[in-house]
């Protein structure tokens, strides 16, 4: 799988914030960069504490509701961990997902046996599925040692 460059990503920004009728404004830019970045599934909170530091003036709520219409429109994808803060994940690919208990490290795999697994008919009946996603959860190295 082909990792898209930070311009390209960029340009994928670009054109679906005018897709959506968002300008598009130094904040955004900052937030959309800072998040594809990271190489962690950051918290709304981390990515504040990090535009804050160029736009002093810039309120939670503001990187909060942005981050959530990035989810919105397919810049990024939300990802709940239970028991903890909402993570935004920059890789909107097929993916799955190793969450450690202990520290909350969240690290992206890909596996194409997940990718194919089938959903039970009775679901299907009752829920149309949309995507797939595995999260195995467990204690990571750096925890173990």
């Amino acid at each position: 799988m082909k990792q898209e460059s930070a311009e390209d990503k960029t340009r994928e920004f670009v054109d679906l914030c005018h897709e959506h009728g968002l300008k598009v404004t130094p904040q955004r830019v900052t937030i959309y960069r800072e998040i594809i970045t990271m190489d962690t599934h950051p918290t709304a909170d981390a990515i504040y504490q990090i535009v804050k530091k160029e736009y002093p003036n810039i309120s939670f709520d503001t990187v909060n509701r942005t981050l959530q219409t990035f989810a919105d429109i397919g810049l990024v994808d939300v990802m709940e961990v239970f028991g903890g803060a909402k993570r935004f994940d920059p890789n909107v690919d097929d993916h799955h997902h190793l969450h450690c208990i202990r520290c909350g490290h969240v690290i992206d795999f890909f596996n194409r046996t997940y990718d194919e697994l089938d959903v039970p008919e009775e679901i299907q009946e009752e829920f149309t599925v949309l995507g797939k996603r595995v999260v195995l959860k467990g204690i990571c190295k750096a925890c173990a040692a």
